[in-house]
């Protein structure tokens, strides 16, 4: 009986820590991650892209203001921002100060739901669910507009059902991006179509990764897609990864560079924030991403042997 006492005790102790750590730790365990990606053509200059994604701000979060900042530090070639930077309709001048020297470098933009509508509590069983109902509930409307219009004057540009072209160090980069699919506010045919003009790089932005938008893009032809929404699945399993991912990705995806098809690239942020109703992270530090873009790897042309038959010797794809 002593035993199953202390047994109990043991596994509640550790339960609250563990819950301490996720709640009072990690979540402010401000991360830069890194990755190189062979997305430009042949003899294009490596470009180096910093990834924002879901701030979740509240008005009282100095540190993560100040750790945001200083990415400036870094001097990134673009900053694309996929997200949900508002929890709270205070909070637009939080964000502003965090992106404040960011603002002064190219930088393009798309919402997520919770740049328009705040967080709402939830029962967090139900994202465990394989087959939930996925109604979403609105909360209290958001200052998105004045977010916007302080971008916008910055010079960052709003990249939601827009087709761009801008100079990125010097390169030229098509851009287009949708409005959040995760409340059905995507329209990809608004923006569809292979991209033309000759660049150094064709980049798709969503804030949900939902795979029917990956999909369009990818027969597009784009060479990158950048998301955010996942949050890393949030709570991860070490040696398992995500729990879930909120969205149809699946959870080997749920952050970090993946394939999406023969040609495209995805680049999902696990992002900053959280809910303030859920403030846990645990084995998935809140997180920005500097991505350095490189040319694909040559593929040499296939030679043929004695007997007049192809011989490839390509590479394999980097994965």
């Amino acid at each position: 009986m002593h035993g199953l006492v202390r047994g109990t005790v043991g596994a509640v102790g550790l339960g609250l820590a563990t819950t301490g750590y996720a709640a009072l730790i990690e979540r402010r365990h401000w991360t830069l991650r890194t990755a190189t990606l062979p997305v430009l053509p042949e003899g294009r200059s490596s470009l180096r892209v910093l990834h924002i994604s879901d701030l979740h701000m509240m008005p009282d979060q100095k540190s993560k203001q100040r750790w945001v900042a200083g990415l400036a530090d870094l001097a990134p070639d673009l900053v694309v921002n996929t997200g949900d930077n508002l929890a709270h309709p205070k909070a637009v001048p939080g964000v502003l100060r965090a992106l404040e020297p960011l603002l002064g470098l190219p930088g393009l933009f798309v919402f997520g739901s919770n740049d328009y509508y705040g967080p709402t509590p939830k029962n967090p069983a139900m994202y465990l669910r394989k087959k939930r109902n996925r109604t979403w509930v609105k909360g209290a409307k958001l200052p998105w507009r004045d977010l916007r219009a302080a971008m916008l004057e910055r010079g960052w540009q709003d990249a939601t059902h827009q087709r761009l072209i801008m100079d990125v160090a010097g390169q030229p980069v098509a851009v287009a991006g949708v409005d959040d699919p995760h409340i059905r506010r995507d329209h990809y045919d608004r923006i569809s179509g292979p991209v033309t003009a000759p660049v150094a790089l064709r980049l798709g932005l969503t804030h949900s990764p939902e795979p029917r938008v990956l999909d369009a893009f990818a027969d597009d032809e784009y060479d990158l897609i950048m998301a955010g929404h996942t949050h890393g699945g949030q709570l991860r399993v070490p040696g398992y990864g995500a729990l879930v991912t909120n969205c149809g990705l699946d959870r080997s995806r749920a952050r970090g560079a993946s394939r999406w098809g023969s040609h495209t690239w995805l680049h999902v942020s696990a992002g900053l924030g959280t809910s303030p109703y859920a403030p846990v992270r645990f084995a998935c530090p809140p997180e920005a991403s500097l991505l350095t873009l490189v040319p694909r790897p040559v593929k040499p042309a296939a030679s043929h042997n004695g007997h007049g038959r192809a011989v490839s010797s390509a590479a394999a794809d980097v994965r």
